[in-house]
């Protein structure tokens, strides 16, 4: 699995949590995905999705979203999830102009 954001939305008594990711698409829109994060043995954790992209032209609108479906889903633990907004990290999915890739820019001295 690729590098990905989450963010805890709750923490259930069994050590589990449920998981929020949010992603900027690059084409002027926003995703979010639901996941269920459960410990199973050391320094590793199964990691199930519990909905699609819940997608929206701001990242504020798509994690609001996100956060009523997982209300809806969890009724229960509900009053215990922590509201928007919530980390966003753009990916690798967002084009880099060539000079900046991981080497310093090369800088040339005018004669």
């Amino acid at each position: 699995m690729g590098k990905m954001n989450v963010e805890p939305l709750i923490t259930f008594s069994d050590g589990s949590q449920l998981l929020v990711s949010s992603q900027y698409t690059g084409e002027g829109s926003f995703t979010c995905e639901l996941y269920l994060s459960t410990p199973c043995g050391k320094e590793k954790l199964d990691l199930r999705a519990l909905s699609d992209h819940l997608e929206a032209p701001t990242c504020r609108e798509a994690q609001d979203i996100a956060f009523h479906y997982a209300q809806r889903q969890f009724p229960d633990s509900a009053s215990g999830m922590k509201e928007p907004p919530y980390l966003v990290w753009s990916g690798p999915n967002l084009p880099v102009a060539p000079d900046n890739r991981g080497r310093r820019p090369i800088h040339r001295q005018q004669r």
